[in-house]
């Protein structure tokens, strides 16, 4: 007897050989499941061996998934409760759920659908992957961040990674709600949003740094302008004058190529109340920290880093890959004023997130980066096997700290210091 998936190639390769690809496009999903339905009861009906109603159903929703959906990984993309799929070639699919990763029983038919899928999700960025460019960044129409990597770079078949966009705005209290800080924590960062400090938020992936910096946005005033800078556009801001501008690769051609920093330097022309970099990786660092610097306060942005002074350590990395031949000393005192505050958050064994310290930069003493760790999370001496024990705690806050002085500037500081006095 025929295996589900055999009847389902065998159906698959029949219809395709007659399916006009220009009219597929045109058709609205009701039309064209209705067309599907028709066609796999005719070849049913005629097939030597029965074809029971719940496969036919199956092949029906496949196809229609792998013509105008993402195939087989289709099921995985409309589960909310998926934050990642991992699509290590055909046979091997994986995908993250209440941060713990396992792996699916859903397979591609062969890698060329595989290829196809890929293809697709790039093309509908304007972007393309093939042999001669065989890596792409790119988003799916929802918002969800995907990554593509062709064989033969990928040794073991195309490898798609997707991070999901979630359709529900989470904001600071939901962070609070999932063990991410403490009330005080969200407090104090709800207070430096509106008071206008730079901040960067470092993590490594995977650890939330996205999440945070759309759920610090929402404390941004209505009546400011906001740029938004990103390889490719996941934030979601909610106020009504935003400017949201995305990369470009080059074309085969190598030209038409728009970095990061080539938006960085033209979004201080327009105006820009705030700058909300949605990653900082490379040379654009040097143009971001200058707009901190020159009346953009209140700015944004994340970075790969795993510890507040190792984020100081890449900033500085990535300025001179702006090769301005600039002294380190140099570099070092235009961090100092620009940075503000840094957000650190981590993915935990057990696959929770939380902010792990939220240390200010105080300035330069000497050479070295003076930080004052506002609040931290400590853990337990006793750890259970399946979760992460601890609490957030802080020292409390100096009368100095920038953050003390620009809450008193805007009325904020009895708000900030009941917030410290109730976390200690």
């Amino acid at each position: 007897m025929n295996s589900s998936k055999d009847i389902y190639l065998d159906f698959r390769n029949k219809i395709y050989e007659v399916l006009d690809a220009q009219l597929v496009s045109s058709m609205e999903r009701d039309e064209l499941v209705k067309q599907l339905q028709n066609a796999v009861n005719v070849l049913a009906d005629n097939a030597s061996y029965p074809v029971p109603n719940l496969i036919r159903n199956a092949i029906v929703k496949n196809m229609v998934d792998e013509l105008i959906g993402l195939g087989p990984i289709q099921s995985l993309i409309d589960d909310d409760s998926i934050s990642d799929i991992m699509v290590n070639g055909c046979n091997n699919i994986f995908f993250e759920r209440n941060g713990k990763v396992q792996k699916s029983d859903i397979t591609f038919v062969n890698e060329q659908q595989l290829v196809d899928i890929a293809q697709r999700i790039a093309a509908q960025v304007g972007r393309r992957v093939d042999e001669s460019s065989p890596m792409v960044d790119a988003r799916l129409p929802d918002g969800s961040r995907v990554n593509i990597v062709l064989s033969p770079v990928a040794l073991d078949g195309t490898s798609i990674s997707i991070r999901k966009f979630r359709e529900k705005k989470i904001g600071l209290e939901d962070l609070v709600m999932y063990h991410s800080l403490s009330p005080e924590m969200a407090r104090v960062l709800m207070i430096a949003a509106r008071c206008r400090m730079n901040i960067l938020i470092s993590g490594g992936t995977g650890s939330g740094k996205t999440t945070l910096l759309n759920a610090l946005s929402q404390y941004i005033a209505e009546d400011e302008r906001i740029i938004t800078i990103e390889d490719a556009a996941e934030l979601r801001l909610q106020q009504p004058h935003v400017v949201r501008l995305e990369t470009r690769a080059a074309s085969t051609e190598n030209t038409g190529l728009i970095s990061q920093r080539d938006l960085v330097i033209n979004s201080l022309r327009m105006r820009p109340d705030r700058i909300i970099l949605g990653e900082c990786r490379g040379s654009e660092a040097f143009e971001m920290l200058q707009a901190m610097n020159t009346g953009h306060d209140g700015s944004m942005s994340t970075l790969h880093a795993n510890a507040p002074r190792d984020a100081i350590s890449r900033v500085e990395s990535m300025v001179m890959m702006a090769n301005l031949n600039q002294p380190l000393e140099a570099i070092r005192r235009t961090i100092v004023s620009a940075v503000n505050l840094i957000v650190q958050v981590s993915r935990q064994r057990d696959g929770t997130r939380k902010i792990t310290s939220i240390s200010e930069v105080v300035g330069l003493e000497g050479d070295n980066v003076v930080l004052e760790e506002l609040f931290s999370f400590q853990t337990s001496e006793h750890q259970l096997p399946d979760r992460v024990m601890g609490e957030f705690v802080t020292p409390g806050i100096m009368q100095r700290s920038q953050l003390m002085q620009k809450a008193q500037f805007y009325g904020l500081h009895e708000e900030l210091l009941a917030a410290f006095r109730s976390g200690q």
